[in-house]
């Protein structure tokens, strides 16, 4: 392999290294089988969520991973790979990919990585099953909300009962 060849594979490898670090979640999926207009549909539901997916070559993607010194499951990058790397909602990749996967039966999710934490597919699948980060907040509003609204009923009952005492 000519010097060039190879400094232009070392650029690719930092260039991934780069999008992992700068991602708070990574879905490695085999994409084998999806046709024009799936993989084109895939790609726009990704896009307008923030997610940037890639057909990335597995001696790459393990080269990346080497450099961070991170362990990974080898079948991971066997055959087909596609990458969402997800940065703004970190579990946008997975839900995306997972719903797109009930459609469309020849996507199969390989694993990934959330917040530097390897992941193997059936943990990327409870991932996908998590609410966005909007739903999170409303759910953790309304169970703060619940002991509030309970006193305030509490007092209102109070002052409802001395009422009727009074009169």
């Amino acid at each position: 392999m000519s010097e060039a060849a190879i400094a232009k594979k070392q650029e690719e490898v930092q260039a991934v290294v780069e999008k992992i670090q700068n991602a708070s979640s990574v879905v490695v999926i085999d994409y084998l089988g999806l046709t024009v207009e799936e993989v084109t549909n895939l790609r726009k539901e990704l896009r307008e969520a923030g997610v940037e997916y890639k057909v990335i070559k597995n001696t790459i993607m393990r080269r990346a991973f080497d450099s961070l010194d991170m362990d990974y499951h080898e079948e991971v990058f066997q055959g087909p790979t596609a990458v969402a790397f997800g940065s703004e909602d970190a579990v946008a990749p997975a839900r995306i990919i997972a719903k797109f996967a009930k459609e469309a039966e020849a996507i199969e999710l390989k694993g990934g990585m959330l917040n530097g934490e390897i992941l193997t597919k059936e943990e990327i699948h409870k991932i996908a099953s998590l609410p966005n980060r909007e739903g999170l907040l409303s759910m953790l509003l309304s169970v703060l909300q619940a002991p509030v609204r309970n006193v305030a009923y509490a007092v209102k009952a109070v002052a409802d009962a001395k009422e009727d005492d009074a009169a």
